[in-house]
C-alpha cells in the first residue's frame, strides 16, 4: 500500500506522481537487495492497482523519467473507478457543485486539472498532456472496473470510453475529449510481444440498506464502497488468477 502521498492528495498529479515514483523505485531496490541474497530474480512483474484518482497518480508516475528502466517490467493494470478522462461531462451535478466550491475555497490544484481549468487552452491542460504519454501500452493486462452507482467518478472516464454528450458536442471540447480517448485506446490497441487482456468490468452495488441516504444520491457510497467491500476486486483476482500471478 502506498504511503507516499497520504495527506497530499490535494496536490498537484505531476508532484504526486513523482513521489509514487520514488517510493516505488525504493521498494523495488529493498526487494532486489533481499532477493539477491538467494541466487537473484529470475522475472520481475510490475503491477499496479488504484482507486480513483489513485489511478492518475500511477500514471503520472509511468510518466517519471525514474521508472522508465522498469516500464518492461510492466504487467497487470487495474484500475477502480479511476477518471482517465478527467471530470468532463459528468451528469452529477451536486458533486459538480462540490468540486466549484473546492476550487473556489481550497484552490486544489488537482481538481482544477480534474476539471480542465488549469489552463484556459484545454490542449496544455494536465490530463490532454497525460493521455499523450504512453502510461499504459507497456502493460500486458489492462482492468478497468466501475459502476454506473458511482456518482464521483463519470462512468465514460472509468471505462475509457465515449459518452453520448462527448459524441454530440461539436465543439473544442468534444474535439479535445475525443484526442484523449483515442491518445488512451490506441496505447490499449498498440501492438505487444504477448497477447494483451483488456477487460471493462462493471459493480452493480446492493443499495438497499443504505436507503435514500445522501451519500447514495451523489453517488458516493458506491464509490467507497469499492474500499470498504473488497470482495469486487478479489472476485477478478479469483476468476483470473493469471493476470497476477
Amino acid at each position: 500500500m502506498s504511503e507516499a502521498n497520504e495527506d497530499k492528495t490535494s496536490r498537484d498529479f505531476k508532484e504526486m506522481g513523482s513521489r509514487l515514483a520514488g517510493e516505488v523505485i525504493a521498494f523495488l531496490k529493498k526487494k532486489m537487495d533481499k532477493l539477491s541474497r538467494y541466487g537473484g530474480c529470475k522475472e520481475l512483474k510490475l503491477s499496479f492497482v488504484g482507486h480513483s484518482i489513485g489511478n492518475i497518480i500511477i500514471r503520472s508516475a509511468l510518466a517519471e523519467p525514474a521508472l522508465q528502466p522498469y516500464l518492461k517490467n510492466l504487467y497487470t493494470y487495474m484500475s477502480i473507478s479511476g477518471p482517465h478522462l478527467g471530470h468532463w461531462y459528468s451528469s452529477n451535478s451536486l458533486f459538480n457543485s462540490g468540486l466549484w466550491l473546492l476550487k473556489k475555497l481550497k484552490n486544489a490544484q488537482c481538481i482544477h486539472q480534474l476539471t480542465f481549468s488549469d489552463d484556459q487552452d484545454p490542449h496544455n491542460t494536465y490530463f490532454y498532456k497525460l493521455c499523450k504519454l504512453k502510461t499504459l501500452e507497456n502493460f500486458k493486462n489492462i482492468i478497468l472496473l466501475s459502476s454506473p452507482q458511482d456518482g464521483y467518478v463519470p462512468y465514460h472516464s472509468a471505462r475509457m470510453e465515449l459518452c453520448p454528450a462527448a459524441s454530440s458536442d461539436t465543439s473544442k471540447k468534444g474535439q479535445v475529449f475525443t484526442e484523449m480517448l483515442n491518445n488512451c485506446l490506441d496505447q490499449i490497441r498498440a501492438p505487444s510481444s504477448d497477447t494483451r487482456t483488456f477487460m471493462r468490468c462493471d459493480v452493480n452495488f446492493d443499495q438497499s440498506n443504505h436507503g435514500q441516504s445522501l451519500n447514495t444520491m451523489i453517488g458516493r457510497a458506491a464509490h467507497i464502497e469499492f474500499l470498504e467491500t473488497d470482495i469486487y476486486a478479489k472476485f477478478i483476482m479469483w476468476s483470473f488468477p493469471d493476470l497476477f500471478r
